[in-house]
């Protein structure tokens, strides 16, 4: 542990120029003495630390003294800091490798390199959750994560809608969508070792938060060559949302009601608006909207309030209908 932290003292001060003692504590998470003791150490193994004193004193490398790598271009360099996302590398438990490999990556860039790398982390962020939600515990990420890389099965309990189900996985990747954590896995019931040909891979999906237990085994499975996990979630959504979408609402939407659309609607509101019909003479438009089965629709739909209109089909509308009555008559007595 004290050679990692001798390493990334020597990269902060290779990196940042001159840095105080407190400054090198607070980056560290060390006490002072420990600084004042790690300083002394790299001064005996022969690195040239500078101290001075006063208030713009602190410790700084001599000039010159600086690892330089070449063959990287402007764009790989800071594409290499633009893909990484500090939040969830600390979920999966690499927030301080990752900021080793960053502080290395920087000391080992010529000058000019680093300059623009630091740049485009100072007017870049990446944040993956999504607004107005906490971000879920996911307690048994770092389980899964270790699973997944050395393709060990896993012994889960998992909270599904229907109860609390039992199941050994056989993990072949995580992703994170808006902020949610999911594990992509062969499940008990699924081939073991699915032929090498393209066939497609028989998976489930499995969100991280549900998990109350993830206990790794001795068993190891064969990772299929074929299996592509880009390409297994894209397949994997694109089912999900055919199967919500159960039907399709005839709406009649106003100005306010077509800015609104994309925003509570995300891609289906998206594509029901550039295919609605021309306005009339109050900016009206007719749309038609993927929904999903009627009891959800018409929660969603009386999002929009007085904004839309539900024409068909005629069970949602007389559904849409008999809700708006019941909030009448309970809002018209008094509370």
């Amino acid at each position: 542990m004290r050679a990692d932290r001798l390493l990334s003292l020597l990269l902060l001060l290779q990196n940042r120029g001159r840095m105080t003692a407190p400054e090198l504590a607070a980056e560290l998470e060390v006490s002072l003495r420990t600084v004042y003791r790690d300083i002394e150490a790299l001064g005996a193994s022969g690195v040239p630390v500078r101290s001075e004193r006063g208030p713009a004193g602190g410790y700084s490398l001599m000039d010159g003294y600086r690892t330089r790598l070449t063959g990287l271009s402007d764009a790989e360099a800071e594409s290499l800091f633009l893909a990484g996302v500090p939040g969830p590398a600390r979920e999966l438990g690499l927030g301080a490798v990752l900021a080793t490999a960053q502080l290395k990556l920087q000391a080992a860039l010529p000058a000019g390199l680093a300059d623009r790398a630091r740049r485009l982390q100072d007017r870049f962020h990446l944040d993956a959750p999504a607004w107005f939600r906490d971000a879920d515990p996911v307690p048994h990420l770092a389980s899964v994560a270790q699973a997944v890389w050395e393709q060990r099965v896993l012994r889960v309990r998992y909270r599904a809608w229907g109860g609390e189900i039992r199941r050994e996985l056989r993990p072949l990747g995580l992703v994170l969508k808006g902020g949610i954590w999911y594990a992509v896995a062969w499940t008990d019931g699924a081939a073991p070792n699915p032929a090498p040909d393209g066939t497609p891979v028989p998976t489930r999906t499995y969100r991280i938060s549900r998990l109350l237990t993830a206990e790794p085994t001795d068993t190891s499975f064969e990772r299929p060559a074929a299996f592509d996990l880009a390409a297994c979630w894209a397949e994997s959504s694109r089912r999900l949302e055919a199967r919500l979408h159960q039907g399709t609402a005839r709406l009649r939407i106003s100005p306010r009601a077509q800015r609104l659309l994309p925003m509570q609607f995300g891609a289906a509101g998206t594509r029901a608006l550039a295919d609605a019909g021309p306005p009339d003479a109050e900016g009206w438009v007719l749309v038609d909207l993927p929904v999903e089965t009627p009891a959800v629709a018409v929660g969603d739909l009386l999002r929009l309030g007085t904004e839309a209109e539900v024409l068909g089909p005629p069970e949602l509308r007389t559904a849409v209908a008999h809700t708006a009555a019941e909030l009448a008559e309970r809002y018209a007595a008094s509370p």
